[in-house]
């Protein structure tokens, strides 16, 4: 059994203060750090998404530039390449990431598997290169791009745990949808201290 943890866009623009922020995105943070010091040993890899939108364009139709955004499937410009609100937040420590992976470059992207590395490497391809069986998730935000994620790599043939102490979601009802969806398709729940 191969260990991996995927963190989704625990980034600048998806925290307290920024442009698209959930609450409690920096508890996240501080609590994914707080899980990788405690347990060095326990995933030999780990995976980090960030949203990494165009510049100058509406990337896709993912921005709502010209319209008010409906938060479905349009959104205010968020977490543009090179900016600080696409950095990831300064709570979440990267030490042990072993791969960055960006995505929605010039299009709407919600899950990890819809990115690369900067070397163009996909995380599917990743997964299957180093044996990955077993995936925990961690991130933002649980109605969307957790969803996503999970949903991709249970696709994907993984065995997948959502940490639900760290995750947080942009409303309570989709979020509650996005957790019943995930568990219909095989996805286990558990909280942080059951990693060991």
């Amino acid at each position: 059994m191969t260990h991996a943890l995927f963190i989704i866009d625990v980034q600048n623009d998806f925290t307290e203060g920024g442009a698209l922020a959930v609450d409690g995105g920096t508890a996240v943070a501080t609590g994914v750090s707080a899980l990788l010091a405690q347990h060095p040993l326990v995933y030999k890899y780990v995976f980090a998404s960030r949203d990494w939108h165009d510049i100058g364009n509406d990337n896709g139709g993912h921005f709502a530039r010209d319209t008010t955004p409906d938060y479905v499937t349009t959104w205010p410009v968020h977490c543009v390449a090179g900016t600080t609100g696409a950095e990831y937040h300064p709570a979440l420590t990267t030490d042990a990431v072993t791969f960055h992976i960006r995505k929605g470059q010039g299009k709407p992207a919600y899950s990890i598997f819809e990115g690369t590395t900067e070397a163009g490497q996909s995380v599917g391809a990743l997964l299957s290169e180093h044996g990955v069986t077993d995936v925990d998730i961690v991130g933002l935000a649980t109605d969307y791009c957790v969803r996503a994620s999970t949903l991709d790599a249970l696709e994907h043939g993984q065995h997948v745990r959502v940490l639900t102490d760290l995750v947080a979601g942009v409303a309570p009802e989709s979020t509650a949808t996005a957790l019943a969806e995930m568990a219909h398709a095989g996805a286990v729940f558990a909280e942080s201290d059951a990693v060991e």
